[in-house]
């Protein structure tokens, strides 16, 4: 499952998520992992676009908030790509800034979410676009490894909770804030 902000232009007049040269970019990062649109559920936080395309408003998120949890239910993933500031703001508030946690996994009642730059932050910023490639890499094995347990005879078991690479550091209890301005997802 990959999560981002909102629709954009492109996105709201063709009604469909990542279209526009942003999307181009995902479908180049997931083909790089053996992965298509497909094979993939990718949503917003919002659900349409923001007025002139600003930031979203935290009660514009918690508006959404039930289309997200049905879909979440729904698809039943095993990992969460978050992509981009404001998603990562939404799904996993507390956990730091995206500079920081990006290409991490936060495991969050057995499914393992990441976030990443968005891809029109790689876009935009030309040196993201190599952390972004390594973090789609990190979740191409974690997701290898899942299938791998998955289809052992006798066997359900996850794989470890982190992959090889370095260990994300202890989540740091979330700051205080206004219930409506976190989405309790799972």
């Amino acid at each position: 499952m990959i999560v981002g902000e909102a629709p954009g232009f492109n996105e709201d007049v063709q009604g469909l998520p990542f279209v526009g040269p942003a999307g181009k970019l995902l479908d180049t990062l997931l083909a790089g992992i053996g992965l298509s649109r497909p094979d993939v559920f990718i949503t917003n936080i919002l659900k349409c676009r923001p007025p002139q395309n600003r930031d979203p408003m935290p009660h514009e998120a918690e508006a959404c908030l039930p289309y997200l949890r049905l879909q979440f239910k729904l698809i039943q993933p095993k990992a969460v790509l978050v992509l981009g500031r404001h998603a990562l703001e939404r799904m996993l508030p507390g956990v730091g800034p995206i500079s920081r946690v990006h290409g991490q996994f936060f495991m969050r009642s057995g499914v393992a979410f990441m976030p990443c730059y968005h891809p029109a932050a790689a876009l935009h910023n030309g040196s993201l676009l190599e952390d972004l490639q390594k973090d789609f890499d990190r979740v191409g094995e974690y997701l290898k490894e899942v299938f791998r347990a998955e289809s052992e005879p006798g066997t359900h078991a996850q794989p470890e909770a982190e992959p090889p690479g370095p260990a994300p550091p202890a989540a740091p209890a979330p700051p205080a804030a206004p219930a409506d301005e976190q989405l309790e997802l799972i």
